[in-house]
Order: structure tokens, then C-alpha cells, then sequence
């Protein structure tokens, strides 16, 4: 192999290295961009958008943690362009959400509201907020009390997934509820 590829492929194999960092704290993995990878933590393919498999909160493995419960459940809700309305499907999550908190009523949730990389920085951040409003309101309209729900906005600035595209855009509008 040339030195010259070497020195490409050396950059590349750090990334890679750190993109699945473990944090310790929440039990679960973070990707690179800071989000939670649901997969790492072994709950893949369950509440990470539209088609979630259902999960009754009673067969929840006691030996997760909090949030890793709460992510196989559904942790997250996406939305549609310029959209901050709770839709039909992210209803169902949100009903999950719901169900989890009044069985855990010491746990308090943190819903962090997110856009895609469009737009400006002021204008996604005014939008993820309202995103993560609607959440909040749709939590303490089933029953959650509002002082358990704090909300913040990181606008465009923290993508779940990097990159541009139709695909890329429907998994960075979204909500997060997070564990506090």
C-alpha cells in the first residue's frame, strides 16, 4: 500500500473508531453526532419511527436503564416539513411514552426538539421548539404532570443522522424524549 493511502485511511479508522462511543451514564451508545444509537443498546428496530413494534411496558427488562427502557418503547417522534403538529403515528408512541412515566412516576423527561440542516439556524430552532412543545403538551394532555416535562430546542444542530437528502431530512425532524 502507498503511504499516500495510508495517510487517507488513518483518518477514516479513527472516525470510525469514535463514532460508537459508549456512555457509561446513559447505558446506551452514542453515534457520532451525540444521539443515542437505540440499536447498540439492543433494542433495534423498536420505537425508532413510523412501524415501531409494540412493547408492553410490563415486559420491560428491569435491567435497563431508564432511558434504554424508554427507547424501546419509542424515545422519538418525526414530523413532516415545516410541521410541528403531533401526527397519527407519533400519536401511538407518544400513548407509549405516557403509559412509561405513569408506571415510573419519579422518572422526568427532557423532549429535545430537532429540525433538518434547511433553513436558517434562528428559524430551526424557533421550529424545534415548537416541536418539542407539542410533545409536552400532548404528554400532559394524557396525563403526565407538566412539572416532569422540560423541553429545549437544538434547532438544526444536532442531526441524527449527517449528511443531505429526503432520507437523511425525515430522521433529523423529529422530537426526543430524553431521561432526566
Amino acid at each position: 500500500m502507498k503511504p499516500s493511502h495510508l495517510l487517507l485511511l488513518a483518518p477514516m479508522m479513527l472516525l470510525a473508531a469514535c463514532a460508537g462511543v459508549r456512555d457509561d451514564k446513559a447505558g446506551a451508545t452514542r453515534n457520532g453526532s451525540g444521539a443515542y444509537d437505540a440499536a447498540a443498546a439492543g433494542t433495534a428496530g423498536q420505537g425508532q419511527g413510523y412501524g415501531a413494534t409494540p412493547v408492553d411496558s410490563s415486559t420491560l427488562n428491569s435491567n435497563l436503564s431508564p432511558q434504554q427502557q424508554l427507547a424501546s418503547i419509542g424515545d422519538r417522534v418525526f414530523f413532516t416539513v415545516d410541521q410541528f403538529e403531533v401526527s397519527a403515528e407519533a400519536t401511538a408512541t407518544l400513548d407509549k411514552q405516557a403509559a412509561f412515566l405513569r408506571s415510573n412516576p419519579n422518572i422526568s423527561l427532557t423532549i429535545e426538539g430537532h429540525a433538518d440542516e434547511r433553513g436558517t439556524r434562528e428559524y430551526n430552532l424557533a421550529l424545534g421548539q415548537r416541536r418539542a412543545d407539542s410533545v409536552r403538551r400532548y404528554l400532559i394532555a394524557s396525563g403526565i404532570e407538566a412539572s416532569r416535562l422540560q423541553t429545549v430546542s437544538f434547532g438544526k444542530e444536532r442531526p441524527a443522522v449527517a449528511g443531505s437528502g429526503q432520507a437523511v431530512w425525515d430522521q433529523n425532524r423529529r422530537a426526543v424524549s430524553v431521561v432526566n
